[in-house]
Formats: C-alpha cells, sequence, structure tokens
C-alpha cells in the first residue's frame, strides 16, 4: 500500500498555479520523472514552468492558431520566445478532443466521440480533461515518448489547477493511456 498526499482546492483558478506547479515538480522529483507537460494558452503558465522544471523535458502546449478567432494565435512571439529561452519546447497544434469532430459539431448540431470523451473527463475537472489531452498530444508530436510515467499540467481557463502521473500514449492508442496519480486538482470545478 502506498500512501500518498492529494492536494485538493477549494475552487477551480489560476490561484492555484504556484501551488499546483511547485506539488508537480515534487513529485516529479520523487518519482525521477523528467517528461512534463503544460497548458498554457498565453505563455504565462508556460513561462512559470519553464523557469521551475529547468533541466526536464518541458513541453508547454498551446491552443491551435484558430481556436478563438481565425488566423489568430493566443501565444505571444514573446512569451514563445521567453519559454524557449527557458529551455521549455512549445506545442501548437489540433486538439485531441476537438479535432474534425468539433467541425461535425458546429456544422451539423450532433457531438462525436471525441467530444464526449472531453466531456467525460471533464466530471473530474477541466484540468483533468485538458491534462490528459495534452499529453496524447506530446506524444503524437513526438516531443515526449509513449508507454512512460510523465506529468501532465492543466487548468481550468487560466493558470494550473491540476496535475495528474500518467502514463503516456498517442491518441491513436487512447486505452494505453492511465492515470496513475493525481497530485492536485480543484474539489469544486464548475
Amino acid at each position: 500500500m502506498v500512501n500518498l498526499k492529494v492536494i485538493y482546492f477549494e475552487k477551480s483558478g489560476p490561484q492555484n498555479t504556484d501551488s499546483t506547479l511547485n506539488s508537480a515538480k515534487q513529485r516529479a522529483e520523487e518519482l525521477n520523472i523528467k517528461d512534463i507537460i503544460v497548458a498554457s494558452t498565453k505563455g504565462d503558465t508556460g513561462i512559470k514552468a519553464a523557469k521551475l522544471f529547468s533541466g526536464f523535458n518541458l513541453v508547454v502546449v498551446s491552443h491551435c492558431t484558430g481556436f478563438r478567432e481565425s488566423n489568430s494565435q493566443e501565444l505571444s512571439h514573446e512569451k514563445k520566445d521567453q519559454i524557449e529561452k527557458e529551455g521549455g519546447k512549445i506545442l501548437t497544434c489540433q486538439h485531441s478532443f476537438g479535432g474534425i469532430g468539433r467541425a461535425i459539431r458546429k456544422k451539423f448540431n450532433t457531438y462525436q466521440v471525441d467530444e464526449i470523451v472531453a466531456h467525460t473527463f471533464r466530471t473530474f475537472g477541466e484540468g483533468t480533461k485538458v491534462a490528459v489531452e495534452i499529453t496524447l498530444m506530446a506524444c503524437d508530436a513526438g516531443l515526449i515518448p509513449s508507454g512512460k510515467e510523465v506529468i501532465s499540467i492543466g487548468g481550468t481557463s487560466t493558470g494550473a489547477d491540476t496535475a495528474l502521473v500518467l502514463k503516456s500514449a498517442n491518441t491513436h492508442s487512447f486505452f494505453d493511456l492511465e492515470i496513475k496519480e493525481i497530485i492536485c486538482k480543484p474539489r469544486e470545478h464548475r
């Protein structure tokens, strides 16, 4: 039996970012995990993570270009450069749980499997959905290996409030992914 501390934040949100990142780093060091994935839409969380996870294989995952508005990228060049200067890698690509299925929903007003999976993960909180999704995306891009324990950090809207230890997998091998541990997550997330 393993007795681990799990942090449950009262509410979701960016006020949990520093605690989430620090808890994730502590667990990464305890488990000797070197691959860290973190979601960062505008770059602020990515910069904090890049500074904290120096010496790790840090992958910062942004929204795909056009996510909010056609031809628009929410991660500025300046923040991208800062993250890379600190040693982080940037991944900007289509979301695993919202590609062609989202287009079908918008056009035909019906949900597809990828968005049903996303909504299922959201029952554990938005950060859980994000942490799983960005791990799949980072594997698909070849920035982290599949089949290995990683730490993935997600959030609810802005900042970070969820950290998980996962066995990574590619999107096409989704059912090989395992949530091994919850490091922290919000208790209230709706």
